[in-house]
C-alpha cells in the first residue's frame, strides 16, 4: 500500500485526537500493532463514531512513515482538501442552470487513476465526484498533484454504501449508468439528462450489486489487441460523450 507524503500525516496521540475533533477531513487512522493504553481507546472510538477507518500496521511501517516524528503508536492520514456534501453538488449544478452531472468511483485504489479522473471531470464540467469512504485510495497529495489542482475546483464527496447512494441519486432524479465490458456501445445510450456515471475499480470493474442498481450499462468498443482501457482513460471517453450529447441537444 502506497501512502501519501509526510506532510499529510499527523503523528502522535494528542495531534490525532485533535485532528479527529477538528474540521480537517481524515482519510484513515493507522494504529501500530501492540500499541495500547492511554488515549488510544478514545481515539479509536472517536474515529469509528466519525466513520474514519482504523488500520493496524507494523510498528516499523509507522516509524518509516513518521520519519522521525514521535508517533506514540498512532497516526492519521489527512486529506489535503475538505470534502463536500451531496447537497453541495446538486446546488452547484442548479447555480449553473445545468442538469446534474456526477462521477461515482467504485472503490478505485490507484491515486494516478483517481487524480486523472478528477482532472478530466473538471475539464468536462462534472458537478461532483463521489468516492466510497472505505476501499478507495485516500484523497492524498499524489491525487492532488495528478489532478493538476482540479481537486480545488471539483467537489469531492465521501459516501458510505454505494448501492444506497445510487438509490438516493435515483430519488433525486438522476439516471445512473456504469461502464462494463458487457454493456451496450456508449454512443447508443442516452446520457443527456441528469446523470451519474459509475467507473469501476482497476482490474475488477464495477461491483456486481452496484451494476444491478444501475439503470444502464455501457461499454467502449475495443478494436485492438487489448480488451479494455484503464479506468482514467475510459472515464474520460465517457465523460466527454456526455458533453457531446448535451451539446447536440442544446
Amino acid at each position: 500500500m502506497n501512502e501519501q507524503p509526510n506532510n499529510d500525516l499527523i503523528a502522535g496521540r494528542n495531534a490525532v485526537s485533535e485532528a479527529l475533533r477538528g474540521q480537517r477531513p481524515i482519510n484513515k487512522i493507522l494504529l501500530a500493532e501492540g500499541a495500547h493504553g492511554g488515549s488510544l481507546g478514545e481515539i479509536v472510538a472517536l474515529a469509528k463514531s466519525k466513520g474514519v477507518p482504523v488500520e493496524t500496521v507494523k510498528p516499523d511501517k509507522l516509524d518509516k512513515m513518521a520519519k522521525g516524528l514521535r508517533h506514540q503508536g498512532v497516526a492519521a492520514l489527512a486529506a489535503p482538501i475538505a470534502f463536500q456534501t451531496l447537497d453541495a453538488v446538486f446546488d452547484r449544478a442548479a447555480a449553473k442552470g445545468e442538469e446534474p452531472f456526477i462521477l461515482l468511483l467504485d472503490e478505485l485504489q490507484d491515486p494516478q487513476n483517481v487524480g486523472a479522473l478528477i482532472r478530466s471531470a473538471d475539464a468536462a464540467g462534472v458537478h461532483g465526484v463521489l468516492m466510497p469512504r472505505r476501499r478507495s485510495c485516500p484523497l492524498n497529495a499524489v491525487v492532488a498533484k495528478i489532478s493538476a489542482g482540479a481537486v480545488e475546483y471539483v467537489p469531492v464527496v465521501q459516501i458510505g454504501n454505494i448501492a444506497q447512494t445510487i438509490e438516493e441519486l435515483k430519488q433525486r432524479g438522476c439516471w445512473v449508468v456504469c461502464a462494463d465490458m458487457d454493456g451496450v456501445d456508449y454512443y447508443a445510450a442516452n446520457m443527456t439528462g441528469p446523470i451519474v456515471l459509475v467507473i469501476g475499480a482497476e482490474g475488477k470493474g464495477v461491483g456486481r450489486l452496484v451494476k444491478q442498481k444501475c439503470d444502464d450499462v455501457i461499454s467502449i468498443p475495443m478494436n485492438g489487441g487489448v480488451n479494455s482501457l484503464n479506468a482514467s482513460a475510459a472515464g474520460a471517453v465517457l465523460m466527454y460523450e456526455v458533453v457531446r450529447q448535451r451539446h447536440q441537444l442544446a
